[in-house]
């Protein structure tokens, strides 16, 4: 039966949705392994957010990557995959290939070329386990056959034995990104757990944007707090808000209607460098004082803001104090995020409570298999969520 079945010009042992980088990785593990692989991509370009990623550089992984660096109901499935490929294992596939990388900081690790370096690495990877890609494929429907599934397209309808579900979240929907997934992983008795961007700028209500507004471009290093969750790396005040790594980061943690807690000046004692400079220097301005704690433009919107005389000499200490607070306690509360539209990946999706964390595949539909962003675990920042991509791509890649 098994051999008259293989005859059948549209069956493959394997067929995975989506040629990302998750689907990539999966179809060269499972084709070294003698499986016949088909991959369906519907964008013309396999790789799309590899090639765009890290301002082109792609930021493929990070040296530090744990399940500590990721976001999920569950906190503990990544573990399996992650220990089973680990960023070391990616990074000697990079060096087999002369693909010559640097460390740009906090572990980050980037192309010194181009990020279609990566790409380019990924296909002869597939090609050389014969998996077998087509681009512009449009999927209009998913089935379970008696044998497996039936997967119905714009070019034909295709079998496999086990399906693979590597369609990404719906960030950055100019490429062409969904929630396709989820319709399958529902259709098949799956649950979702709600998702919503991250990784995303967060903007402000128009009282905010009037004070801030003008502020954009302005960056400062500060540590950025929600809850118990802090981050320590630079903001960028924009035209609708705020960005920059350190408010990216918190993003994936804050909800609407919560504060955000700002230090702009991380390590230094405000209250007593401003004390200090009211006796040194007490015929100067405060938004001057203050530049020597922020930048020029940020002194004179926080100055305003706080108001009180000109000159720093007749700052009573409870008014230094509020200008100390304003700087390394700013409490603002974001109205929302920029959304799907830039946000660089997608939190929550696929609930892991229907998957094996060894294998990925659904416990209750066998041969069906969820990897990469489609699943409810998100990373932070700086090549994290590459490291998900390799690592559960490739335990799928050696199950299917």
């Amino acid at each position: 039966m098994t051999h008259a079945r293989h005859l059948q010009p549209d069956f493959h042992d394997v067929i995975i949705l989506g040629a990302g980088a998750a689907g990539l990785m999966c179809a060269a593990g499972a084709g070294q392994r003698g499986r016949s692989v088909l991959l369906l991509e519907q964008s013309r370009h396999p790789g799309e957010k590899i090639r765009i990623s890290g301002g082109g550089r792609c930021n493929f992984t990070n040296l530090h990557a744990g399940p500590a660096n990721f976001l999920s109901d569950n906190p503990r499935f990544c573990t399996s995959a992650l220990s089973g490929y680990t960023q070391r294992d990616f990074i000697a596939l990079v060096e087999r290939y002369g693909i010559a990388w640097h460390e740009k900081t906090r572990g980050q690790l980037f192309c010194d070329g181009s990020s279609q370096q990566i790409v380019d690495m990924l296909l002869e990877e597939c090609r050389k386990a014969h998996a077998e890609l087509r681009l512009g494929v449009r999927i209009s429907a998913v089935s379970k056959g008696g044998d497996g599934f039936v997967v119905v397209t714009d070019q034909g309808e295709f079998r496999c034995g086990a399906l693979v579900v590597a369609t990404g979240g719906p960030s950055i929907p100019k490429m062409g990104a969904s929630g396709f997934g989820y319709k399958i992983a529902e259709q098949f008795g799956l649950k979702i757990v709600p998702p919503r961007a991250a990784l995303v700028p967060l903007t402000f209500d128009a009282a905010l944007l009037a004070q801030f507004g003008d502020l954009a471009g302005v960056s400062v290093e500060a540590i950025v707090s929600c809850g118990k969750t802090r981050f320590d790396e630079a903001l960028l005040f924009t035209h609708r808000g705020l960005s920059g790594p350190a408010i990216l980061q918190i993003s994936s943690y804050w909800r609407e209607g919560e504060d955000i807690v700002v230090d702009m000046a991380p390590g230094i004692d405000a209250l007593t460098g401003l004390k200090q400079l009211r006796g040194g220097h007490p015929r100067q301005e405060m938004a001057t004082a203050l530049a020597g704690l922020v930048p020029k433009r940020l002194a004179r919107a926080i100055a305003d803001r706080v108001g009180g005389p000109e000159r720093i000499a007749d700052f009573s200490d409870m008014l230094l104090g509020k200008l100390a607070a304003a700087i390394t306690q700013w409490r603002v509360r974001p109205v929302g995020t920029e959304g799907y539209r830039t946000a660089e990946v997608t939190l929550g999706g696929v609930d892991t409570v229907g998957l094996s964390s060894k294998t990925l595949e659904a416990r209750a539909v066998p041969g069906l298999y969820f990897i990469g962003e489609v699943v409810d675990v998100t990373g932070w920042l700086g090549g994290f969520n590459f490291q998900w991509a390799w690592s559960s791509g490739y335990a799928a890649g050696r199950h299917v």
